[in-house]
């Protein structure tokens, strides 16, 4: 079982996310619909993976995302975007994003993803 913190200015994303990773057997640690708290969050929990949407009020998830790895350079982010946000992807990996998820969720491609970013930390 591992640690998830969910960041999503939607609710119902954030809950959607909740109830899929815990039905996985993940705990999920904390939940946030900013950037702000997700890098007060992160300091607090240290989770071993946050999920982070890009598109937020007060703080966008790449500022924090880029605050988060000066913190913690090994975080594990999966960054989640809507259609049509290519290029803030590529953003997001070059600031250290270790995988992205495309709205509307694929529940393969969220296990795919979990599953590669929490085994490649331990390789």
């Amino acid at each position: 079982m591992k640690r998830i913190m969910i960041i999503d200015d939607a609710a119902f994303m954030r809950a959607l996310l909740k109830d899929y990773l815990s039905s996985l057997g993940h705990e999920i640690v904390a939940e946030g619909s900013n950037g702000r708290e997700a890098i007060q969050l992160y300091k607090r929990y240290k989770p071993d993976l946050v999920t982070m949407d890009i598109t937020m009020p007060e703080m966008d998830g790449i500022s924090a995302l880029k605050e988060i790895m000066k913190f913690d350079p090994l975080a594990n982010i999966i960054m989640c975007s809507a259609m049509g946000q290519q290029q803030m992807v590529l953003d997001s990996i070059r600031a250290g994003a270790k995988d992205f998820l495309v709205k509307p969720f694929n529940n393969e491609r969220i296990v795919e993803a979990v599953d590669r970013v929490l085994l490649s930390r331990y390789n």
